[in-house]
């Protein structure tokens, strides 16, 4: 899926040639390949019921400017707790480097971004300025690129340019209710958003998407019928965000991995049927920690279906395996945006490289 910024985005060189490429390809008639119209769902009133409905109150999503730091403790600190022996060496020998070795790789750090991290160590240590420890966080920090651009690419509240975001990841990892909470931080941040259910073969997948947008008065397109045709439930949840003059949708899409040309068709003709709206703003990649090394499997199947502009990691509360940032940011070559750091409505915090190191060590 992906969403439309109405001309004052900037894409990335990427994300410019993919819709250039979609533009060049056969039209499609949308609303044709759908058994059936999907149909924009109003949320209830706050307390109001109706047949059907329960009863729903509108809530006010927590301010985005907090939420990393007063979650950062529960990064949990294995990482730090696996060197503490290092930290506290007086001489570095090579048992001391297998040591340093081991650890990160533990931490799903992987092999590449080890290799840089301990020489980045090293470097450090013998240059006599800087204790283990400061070296190890130096070295992480910077392995991560803290100057990446790591902000929502999707215009000013208001400013009347649609910007279409298109969601993606397995089933199983958190993609929907990671949609819901991405509504929340766009809420709190000032933007009208309409969601978009096209995950169509799932309807409890449709039905979760509602409650989310419900809870903050957002409105949810989606189709009645399962197994409708996902680019025409993208479609129009895009011109339905488009003719209500709202900042952003956000397109939540099927996870299925039976078949990788399968997958690349469906996102590719989601693509060119939302383009005809506005252009992609932002492609995310939903990732589950605690798979680790596995999930870059399915990072670079995704990668090659649609040019992705940033990650979003969820589960990584209590995860041993938190240096799977800096790989999947090797691997994919686009950043981390956000980390899921719990199970509540508000646990989706934007990523912050001091504070993640600082919480994967445990200071």
């Amino acid at each position: 899926m992906v969403v439309a910024a109405a001309g004052v985005v900037t894409l990335g060189g990427a994300v410019a040639a993919w819709l250039k490429r979609s533009r060049a390809s056969r039209p499609v008639a949308p609303s044709a390949q759908a058994s059936r119209t999907p149909v924009a769902q109003k949320p209830p009133e706050a307390g109001s019921t109706g047949p059907g409905t329960a009863t729903v109150a509108v809530d006010v999503p927590e301010d985005l400017d907090s939420r990393f730091s007063a979650r950062r403790g529960r990064l949990g600190g294995a990482l730090g707790e696996r060197l503490a022996g290092f930290f506290g060496r007086r001489e570095l020998g090579q048992d001391a480097w297998d040591e340093l070795e081991e650890a990160l790789l533990l931490a799903d750090v992987g092999a590449a971004v080890t290799e840089q991290i301990i020489a980045e160590v090293r470097a450090r240590v013998q240059g006599g300025d800087e204790s283990p420890k400061e070296a190890v966080r130096a070295a992480i920090l910077a392995a991560i690129d803290p100057d990446a651009d790591r902000s929502l690419h999707v215009g000013a509240p208001g400013a009347g340019d649609l910007a279409p975001v298109l969601v993606v990841g397995v089933n199983g990892v958190g993609k929907t209710t990671t949609v819901g909470k991405l509504s929340r931080v766009l809420v709190a941040q000032g933007y009208s958003v309409v969601l978009g259910a096209a995950d169509t073969f799932r309807a409890a997948a449709a039905d979760q998407l509602e409650t989310w947008g419900a809870h903050v008065g957002v409105t949810t397109v989606r189709s009645d019928v399962e197994g409708a045709d996902p680019a025409s439930v993208a479609f129009d949840a895009t011109r339905t965000a488009q003719r209500e003059g709202v900042d952003v949708v956000l397109i939540d899409t099927a996870g299925r991995l039976q078949n990788k040309a399968g997958l690349m068709d469906q996102l590719g003709k989601i693509a060119r049927v939302v383009t005809k709206v506005a252009p992609i703003s932002e492609a995310l990649l939903v990732l589950d920690a605690t798979t680790g090394q596995n999930g870059l499997a399915q990072a670079r199947v995704f990668a090659e279906a649609v040019p992705l502009t940033g990650i979003v990691l969820t589960k990584m509360d209590g995860t041993a395996k938190g240096g799977i940032v800096l790989a999947v940011q090797r691997v994919l070559g686009v950043p981390v945006k956000f980390v899921g750091l719990g199970e509540g409505a508000d646990d989706l915090a934007p990523f912050d490289a001091e504070g993640f190191v600082d919480g994967l060590l445990g200071d």
